[in-house]
C-alpha cells in the first residue's frame, strides 16, 4: 500500500473515532449521568475510559492534577461542594492564609536581605531608604 494511501486510511479511522457514537467531548454531555464501569488504558496509567450507563462514554487523562488545577476546581466547585465539605472548606482557607502570610514574610526577609547585601556597596541607598520612609510619613 503506497504511503499516501495509508495516510488517507489513518485519517478516515481518525475521523470515525472522533464522531463515534456515545462519544462526550464535553463535560457537559455527561452531566446527570452514572458511570456503568471504568476501562483502564493499558497504555497509560491513571487514564480510563468512563463508561456511562446510556452507552455514552469519555476517555479521561489520569487523575492527577497540578496544585493549579485543584486550586482553580476546588474554587470553581465550592458553591456544590462546600456544604458537603464544609470542615475542609475551612482547614483549606485558614492553610491559604497561612500560605499567603508565609509568603508575604518571605518577600520582606527577600527585600530587607538585598538591603543589607548592597548598603556598603551603595552608600547613597541609606539616604534613599530615609527619603523614602519620610515620604511615607
Amino acid at each position: 500500500m503506497p504511503v499516501e494511501e495509508k495516510w488517507k486510511a489513518n485519517q478516515e479511522k481518525v475521523a470515525f473515532m472522533k464522531k463515534f457514537p456515545g462519544l462526550a467531548t464535553a463535560w457537559e454531555d455527561v452531566r446527570g449521568k452514572t458511570i456503568e464501569a471504568v476501562a483502564p488504558l493499558p497504555s497509560k496509567v491513571g487514564a480510563a475510559v468512563l463508561i456511562f450507563s446510556d452507552g455514552s462514554f469519555v476517555v479521561a487523562s489520569p487523575l492527577a492534577p497540578e496544585p493549579w488545577e485543584l486550586k482553580e476546581g476546588l474554587g470553581a466547585a465550592r458553591r456544590v461542594l462546600e456544604p458537603k465539605h464544609r470542615d475542609a472548606y475551612a482547614e483549606y482557607d485558614r492553610l491559604a492564609r497561612k500560605d499567603k502570610e508565609a509568603l508575604r514574610m518571605a518577600r520582606l526577609e527577600k527585600i530587607l536581605g538585598a538591603i543589607q547585601n548592597n548598603v556598603e556597596q551603595i552608600p547613597e541607598l541609606k539616604d534613599r531608604l530615609r527619603q523614602l520612609v519620610d515620604k511615607w510619613k
